[in-house]
């Protein structure tokens, strides 16, 4: 009797094409942006089926950017992310679940300094297509926020009119695109 063979599929980041963000209440009346310039997903799959995939991300705590370095140091510092401790961010999947052919819900555990804690977030499947060269990739919407208190970023300042400098929610938006391995 034969076994069928199960293929394991890999996919890495392709950094040109993909991007991740986040935003937050500053004074509670506008959203400041910032993003991580250096990340890495990677995930493998059976075949091209991503509802088995297992994804691993994670974020250069020292390239984060806000457009302004003093914020960015201060994003480094103890106050907030201690990048100096804790280098990475990281995001192991636990699983993908599929809502119907573009939308999936991605759970898996966030790690941000030395705090881990389940998370989930929503994902838009854009897609698999060759590239000019024939390379096989897919694209993926990911979205979704978390408390930033719940991770030891608990800085903040009072306002004289009430209420806090930073809001607590933090909000993420990255847009991926995966290149299948040969």
């Amino acid at each position: 009797m034969e076994t069928a063979t199960i293929t394991k599929t890999k996919w890495t980041l392709d950094p040109t094409h993909s991007e991740v963000g986040f935003k937050v209440k500053h004074m509670m009346i506008t959203n400041v942006s910032g993003s991580f310039e250096k990340f890495d997903v990677k995930v493998e799959t059976t075949g091209v089926d991503f509802t088995t995939a297992k994804i691993e991300f994670t974020a250069d705590v020292n390239s984060i950017t806000t457009a302004n370095a003093d914020r960015d140091n201060h994003l480094k510092s103890g106050d907030f992310f201690d990048a100096a401790t804790y280098p990475d961010l990281k995001f192991v999947s636990t699983k993908l679940e599929k809502k119907d052919d573009e939308n999936y819900v991605l759970h898996g555990n966030l790690t941000i300094r030395d705090v881990t804690k389940p998370a989930q977030f929503d994902v838009e499947f854009g897609g698999i297509g060759k590239d000019p060269w024939g390379n096989e990739k897919a694209g993926f919407t990911v979205s979704g926020k978390i408390n930033r208190t719940n991770f030891k970023l608990n800085w903040n300042a009072a306002l004289e009119t009430g209420g806090v400098l930073v809001g607590e929610e933090v909000r993420f938006q990255a847009e991926i695109q995966l290149v299948k391995q040969a």
